[in-house]
């Protein structure tokens, strides 16, 4: 009897194969991250059409992310053990059927749990995501096949508020969600054929201790919801609030009885195995320093452009994609560079460019035009790009193979950290120095965020000394 999953080669799956195995990673990342940031816009309509208060319509979007980020490295070390295609088809069918109950949601209730419900799902697609690149792509095509991937995020992430406008303009929320059904279905049945089983064994005595998984999914929920609150305070230039500060220092201590409780074990599921490996922890030194950098700018730049330049909401709002196309761009470059040019050089040299222009940004001067503020942003997306292509492909290589998905699952976890540390820094800055008071505090959050750009380049150059 055939098998429905392919088994994988020794250097990744046979062209026709791949091609196919990797237009179903592609789908499943789209609408994972669209996900992420499509419903923001339709929060007003939200909350109008079931009867709820803004504040808790912003659950909608909350509740995705939390859920998300939460179970990324349990359901990372799941794929370790039971197969990166069981969970990431898994994680699609239960995104497909959660998208289904969100369309059709009679409360706000349902709504934010079907949302949960989504998140968890897109938790299993972006967990195991790059290890199953990793074992579809032949190494000497995997810088590519890493690139291909920042692509496709970088280009989701510009597409999710403009596509979330043009079907608002013609139709109702609810069908913000309808394309995930059927492209959802499609994965499916691609994605059964396709994909390939584990290349090896998970390590023996490898298991999930629920207990580990409960400290795992407290420690991000209690540091999310910390990090809105002040994000929610510092918007408005208020005081620190005490509640907020509380969550924050209670994730911080779950977190370190849970990261004490990993230390023993055979694949722990935070993988502090990992992190004894140098380049992999400056690779992650990296990747948090790089996004700490980035969310501070991306705070900070509305404030500047809104407030203190005057521009409207729409020029600002395509001044900022500026980056993110320009990571677009720059992606494919990056992986062809990858293997030719030492990846910590590269990320070294884009974190220089990235500083370079977060710099030029900071002091720009009063009345700058729209061309002066566009070249700026497009350095810094590009000196991001470069970055981040070689440094994912570090991450995803240097952990052992039966710790594909634990390295898959610490590149989102780097994400994470890295924006809630930017975002705190923000928060801490806009408390001191208001963004509606004087450009200040916006100006001080991209310096500093030229600072956190210049961390990530050395901890990236060290790696070269390390590799060799």
């Amino acid at each position: 009897m055939r098998s429905s999953a392919p088994p994988v080669a020794q250097d990744g799956l046979p062209s026709p194969q791949r091609l196919r195995a990797v237009l179903v990673m592609m789908l499943g990342l789209i609408v994972s991250v669209l996900d992420g940031t499509i419903m923001n816009l339709a929060l007003p309509a939200i909350a109008r059409d079931l009867n709820a208060s803004a504040a808790h319509s912003i659950w909608v979007v909350n509740a995705y992310q939390i859920a998300t980020l939460a179970l990324l490295l349990p359901l990372a070390n799941l794929g370790d053990l039971l197969g990166y295609r069981r969970v990431y088809l898994a994680g699609m069918a239960l995104f497909s059927a959660a998208s289904l109950a969100a369309m059709l949601a009679p409360s706000l209730g349902v709504l934010i749990a079907a949302r949960a419900l989504q998140g968890v799902g897109a938790a299993g697609i972006m967990s195991v995501n790059s290890a199953l690149v990793r074992s579809i792509y032949p190494a000497s095509q995997l810088g590519r096949g890493v690139a291909l991937n920042s692509m496709v995020v970088a280009t989701a992430s510009v597409a999710g508020p403009s596509l979330s406008a043009a079907i608002l303009s013609v139709a109702t929320w609810p069908w913000l969600l309808a394309l995930n059904v059927p492209l959802g279905i499609l994965v499916l049945v691609l994605g059964r054929r396709t994909l390939p089983a584990n290349p090896t064994a998970a390590a023996e005595g490898a298991r999930i201790a629920p207990m580990d998984v409960l400290l795992n999914m407290l420690m991000f929920s209690l540091v999310f919801v910390g990090v809105d609150r002040l994000g929610v305070v510092s918007g408005g230039g208020g005081p620190v609030p005490r509640d907020a500060l509380a969550m924050l220092a209670a994730g911080v201590a779950v977190g370190v009885l849970y990261i004490l409780r990993q230390r023993n074990r055979v694949a722990p599921l935070f993988p502090v195995d990992l992190l004894r490996i140098p380049v992999f922890a400056l690779s992650m030194g990296s990747s948090v320093s790089a996004f700490c950098a980035q969310m501070l700018t991306y705070v900070a730049l509305p404030f500047l452009l809104l407030e203190s330049y005057g521009f409207t909401p729409l020029k600002a709002g395509l001044l900022i994609s500026a980056w993110p196309l320009s990571i677009v761009v720059v992606a494919p470059l990056a992986g062809r560079l990858i293997g030719r040019i030492p990846a910590g050089l590269l990320g070294g040299i884009g974190m220089a460019l990235m500083a370079i222009g977060l710099v030029l940004l900071a002091v720009l001067p009063h009345a700058p035009s729209e061309a002066n503020i566009a070249w700026r942003m497009a350095l810094c997306g590009f000196g991001f790009g470069l970055f981040q292509s070689p440094n994912n492909h570090t991450i995803v290589t240097t952990a052992p193979r039966e710790r594909s998905g634990a390295a898959s699952g610490m590149l989102g976890s780097a994400r994470l950290t890295g924006q809630t540390l930017g975002a705190v820094l923000v928060a801490s800055m806009f408390s001191i120095w208001p963004p509606h008071d004087s450009t200040q505090g916006p100006v001080i959050a991209i310096l500093m965020g030229a600072v956190c750009a210049v961390v990530a380049g050395i901890c990236s150059v060290l790696r070269v000394k390390r590799m060799n």
